[in-house]
């Protein structure tokens, strides 16, 4: 049996933000030593209302094949990354929604002394992203996992970001993709939430 850090990345996206985040979260983590399943939470919306947007209907397409997240995801994992879009200052439907499918193993406490973390993206600046961040850890205290925000433990990275919570995007509407801020601060997060769950497993052990 690997003694290798489990880290499964759970996302949504509808665009292409979340995704490509989450797509370097699971590449950083990997080259942190970690096992890796890179996840998306299945769509809810209908498909007419995916096919109306043109970003959204290429989106879909392009990562069909990325596979869905299930639960077995989450029981697998030492590290769960969240990430998604904002809605309202919320969390998306979608990425809700498969939460609200864990009660099983949330009744079992296999939810429990997981680490746990979160990226989000907005469209605007002051969108809403540290209150998304925080509405998503608010599951994490149901589940008894433990939260591990970057802080500013980096000051080179996260004094650029600015974003103590967990790692955060502007894309202006679709015109903005992450790039360089926002690549170093999900790779600092991503080696950060391994260490800590690597030390987790060493003192268990």
């Amino acid at each position: 049996m690997s003694n290798a850090v489990k880290v499964a990345v759970i996302y949504y996206s509808a665009t292409g933000s979340v995704h490509t985040m989450a797509a370097r979260a699971a590449a950083a983590a990997e080259k942190n030593g970690a096992e890796v399943r890179l996840v998306r939470v299945a769509e809810l919306a209908p498909a007419e209302a995916v096919a109306s947007n043109e970003a959204w209907a290429a989106h879909a397409a392009a990562t069909a094949d990325v596979p869905v997240a299930t639960s077995d995801d989450i029981d697998w994992a030492d590290v769960v990354l969240f990430g998604s879009p904002t809605r309202y200052g919320n969390i998306a439907a979608q990425l809700k929604q498969y939460l609200d499918t864990l009660g099983p193993l949330w009744a079992q406490g296999r939810l429990a002394d997981k680490v746990y973390a979160g990226f989000v993206s907005t469209g605007t600046k002051r969108g809403g992203q540290e209150t998304t961040l925080l509405a998503l850890y608010n599951s994490v205290y149901h589940f008894g996992g433990i939260i591990v925000p970057p802080g500013y433990t980096d000051p080179a990275v996260k004094f650029v970001d600015g974003n103590p919570y967990g790692v955060s995007h502007v894309s202006f509407n679709g015109a903005a993709a992450p790039a360089e801020e926002e690549f170093n601060a999900i790779d600092h997060l991503a080696a950060r939430t391994v260490a800590v769950a690597a030390r987790l497993k060493r003192g268990a052990a």
